[in-house]
């Protein structure tokens, strides 16, 4: 991988670590609500812009967060946008 951005859905992740990041979140918040990743994150990309408007700009807060933290707060912000899996 380059040091060049990856584009996902038009959001700009800026390195190899916010990349993992999300995927962490998708992978475990899937575990967490026995759904599969690719529910997540069509509700993260499609149904909300959580990854985009969340996720990735909050990265720098939320990533030295523990995982229960994470799932937590992030189960929190599906609720707030109203987007129920």
């Amino acid at each position: 991988m380059t040091s060049e951005n990856v584009e996902l859905n038009d959001m700009p992740i800026a390195n190899f670590e916010e990349l993992e990041f999300v995927i962490f979140c998708i992978e475990n918040m899937a575990i967490s609500l026995k759904i599969s990743a690719e529910r997540v994150y069509k509700a993260f990309t499609q149904d909300s812009n959580i990854l985009s408007g969340y996720i990735v700009p909050c990265y720098d807060v939320l990533h030295s967060q523990g995982k229960e933290y994470i799932i937590e707060d992030l189960k929190r912000v599906m609720k707030s946008k109203g987007v129920c899996l």
